[in-house]
């Protein structure tokens, strides 16, 4: 495989990932006139993930600082919205025939799984830094 995954990388991070890999390849295959619809929205929000996830945990917390769990936690949140934001799209996308059905229970199945992780994550974190 030309891309190597990194060891240390949190696994909701790997998972979304693959999600965006899946649906850059589903979306490439729709018909063109829902290139500027479906197709963008459905890779731009799926990219929006990756990168608060990323930026969420490049924000290093530790139990005197505060402020920066606030925005790693926004950061979380953030990708938590976008990953409904992504399940809703690919919901309409089926509708509209832009996407196949086997195609959205994929990607349904990626984004809970993606969502799962993500809510783990986030109680992790807070009872990490509970008193």
């Amino acid at each position: 495989m030309w891309m190597q995954k990194q060891q240390n990388e949190l696994m909701v991070v790997t998972k979304a990932k693959d999600l965006c890999s899946y649906v850059m390849t589903v979306t490439q295959k729709s018909p063109k006139h829902f290139r500027y619809t479906f197709v963008s929205r459905l890779q731009n929000i799926a990219l929006d993930v990756i990168e608060n996830l990323y930026r969420a945990n490049d924000s290093y917390i530790t139990k005197d600082d505060l402020s920066t769990w606030e925005k790693r936690l926004a950061f979380q949140h953030k990708a938590l919205t976008d990953l409904k934001m992504l399940g809703y799209f690919s919901l309409l996308s089926l509708e509209q025939c832009c996407i196949l059905a086997k195609q959205y229970e994929q990607i349904s199945r990626q984004v809970s799984d993606c969502q799962n992780m993500l809510g783990a994550w986030i109680n992790s974190d807070r009872k990490r830094l509970q008193p």
